[in-house]
């Protein structure tokens, strides 16, 4: 008698709008998901290398010269699956793929975009400020990566005014009030420079359309490169170990521009108020000198280049990203105060650094 085979039977997660997931663990594939977030990883999923024509990552998609990912049969099989899961939960959603922004239905039919993406996009449309900055492409990239970006804004922006305060006075002691001009110069460049620290190194999905097959060599690797040097790559998008380094010298570029930039205005109104001063308290004149413009900015600017950029690299790549999210995803509240306390703590500690790195350099004397 011949034998019955049995049927392969399957099923389909369910997804509901009031759920939350983490970015890696949804799936409708049988193979165990990549857990990147895990922070034994980090090592692994730093060194990932590609194999395809230019090294880039797979979010170059045709014409995009960016090349694809070194995941080989496995990065498609990811994207088929990416491609899969958003369309289900769009379907679910009674959600027509055109109704959503052009350059994330471009990436959700290429495979580039999870559904836990989508879901968070539904999440956060909820909210009429998330609404409204999702329309404008920084903003929706950051707050699709990670739905606390405009928290962290705010600590860093709120704190940073006390917090590098209370690092001047800690190092400058009895010298705070003489060298007020000081204190005031650095804390206009701090606040200036705030929202950019946070801003630059924060990690992102990319949503840009290819780059052009006319692009130089150069273009087409930094399109390559992730926001963050440590970010966690979603399913179906990889980075070389290259491109990861590249994101460092990308940002220490652009936050040498940002430093020097936001040292000129703070220098600019220092000397501004201390003239005024001179003009209103003829004591003060004899004591009081102009902070040099010039070679104080471009100091801060190497300052953000190399200590800034490293610094937040590794607290919204490594410490938020890949130990505290993945630990309290489900607790936001919880998340929102611990991050609240490393990142005051690392701008009082950038605050030290820098009284330390302006008075070695010779931008800034110790008085008398």
């Amino acid at each position: 008698m011949q034998s019955a085979m049995a049927l392969p039977s399957f099923s389909v997660p369910s997804f509901s709008h009031r759920s939350s997931f983490p970015l890696s663990t949804l799936s409708l594939s049988s193979r165990r998901p990549k857990t990147l977030h895990s922070p034994s990883n980090l090592f692994t999923s730093l060194s990932t290398t590609a194999t395809g024509p230019g090294g880039g990552r797979g979010a170059g998609g045709p014409g995009g010269g960016g090349g694809e990912g070194g995941g080989g049969d496995g990065e498609a099989e990811d994207r088929d699956r990416n491609r899969e899961e958003a369309l289900l939960l769009l379907a679910q959603a009674r959600r027509p793929l055109e109704k959503l922004p052009a350059d994330l239905a471009a990436a959700i039919e290429a495979g580039r975009v999870p559904a836990s993406i989508v879901q968070r996009l539904f999440e956060l449309e909820k909210s009429a400020v998330f609404r409204w900055l999702l329309q404008f492409g920084g903003f929706k990239e950051r707050l699709l990566a990670d739905d606390l970006f405009l928290t962290k804004v705010a600590i860093e922006c709120g704190v940073g005014i006390f917090t590098k305060t209370a690092a001047e006075l800690e190092k400058r002691k009895e010298n705070f009030s003489k060298e007020l001009d000081f204190v005031c110069a650095d804390v206009v460049m701090a606040i200036v420079a705030d929202f950019m620290l946070v801003w630059l190194p924060a990690p992102t999905v990319s949503l840009r359309p290819p780059l052009a097959v006319s692009a130089g060599p150069i273009a087409k690797f930094f399109y390559g490169c992730p926001e963050n040097a440590f970010q966690v790559a979603l399913a179906g998008t990889s980075y070389t170990l290259i491109q990861r380094i590249g994101a460092i010298l990308r940002n220490g570029a652009k936050l040498f521009a940002v430093g020097t930039g936001a040292s000129l205005i703070g220098t600019g109104v220092t000397n501004a108020l201390i003239n005024a001063r001179k003009v209103v308290d003829k004591s003060f004149a004899a004591e009081a000198e102009d902070v040099p413009v010039i070679s104080t900015s471009v100091a801060y600017g190497v300052y953000m280049a190399v200590s800034s950029n490293l610094r937040y690299q590794i607290l919204a790549g490594i410490i938020e990203q890949r130990i505290l999210e993945p630990l309290l995803h489900q607790h936001k509240l919880m998340l929102s105060a611990l991050c609240f306390a490393v990142r005051t703590g690392n701008t009082f500690l950038g605050s030290l650094l820098w009284v330390d790195y302006a008075r070695w350099v010779g931008v800034q004397k110790i008085r008398d």
